[in-house]
């Protein structure tokens, strides 16, 4: 049994989840940051989202503190839309550069080609796996390391 569950602690699966767990937590500090530091303040300058109210529950003294709770939603819809906003904005950059290294590969794929008779040899090439540029005899793309094999068939 101690042998299955270090075998299951040694799987990647769960250092996998692990790091995600630890990086989401250094996320959660980032967000609560943005909000406390940017968003708080902006919406303070504007008058912010405050309710005021409770309900009292007979003569016990205690009351229902809704005023609180709507507060607490209001703002948690705000950030949330603020955030919704800039992950969009990450999002759509990302699918820019994408898009952007999709030409690349094609034009990297395009300068395969074989150098016809009296033209010059160029002297960069795109590396087909990670997209920088490298010298055009280079076998191996001193970025990612990939073996780069001009004669293979696409």
């Amino acid at each position: 049994m101690f042998k299955e569950f270090r075998d299951f602690i040694a799987k990647g699966n769960v250092m996998d989840l692990a790091i995600g767990v630890i990086i989401g937590a250094a996320f959660a500090d980032i967000v609560a940051a943005l909000t406390s530091c940017f968003i708080q303040p902006l919406l303070a300058l504007i008058g912010g989202a405050e309710v005021h109210g409770t309900i009292p529950l007979g003569n016990s003294g205690q009351a229902l503190d809704y005023g609180t709770f709507l507060t607490a939603v209001i703002n948690f819809l705000i950030v949330a839309l603020i955030l919704f906003i800039i992950v969009k904005a990450i999002n759509t950059a990302n699918k820019k550069s994408k898009e952007r290294l999709e030409k690349l590969a094609a034009k990297a794929k395009k300068g395969k080609a074989p150098v016809e008779e009296g033209e010059k040899e160029p002297e960069t090439k795109l590396c087909p796996y990670c997209y920088t540029e490298i010298a055009y005899k280079a076998t191996r793309c001193p970025h990612c390391t990939s073996v780069i094999d001009d004669n293979k068939e696409d």
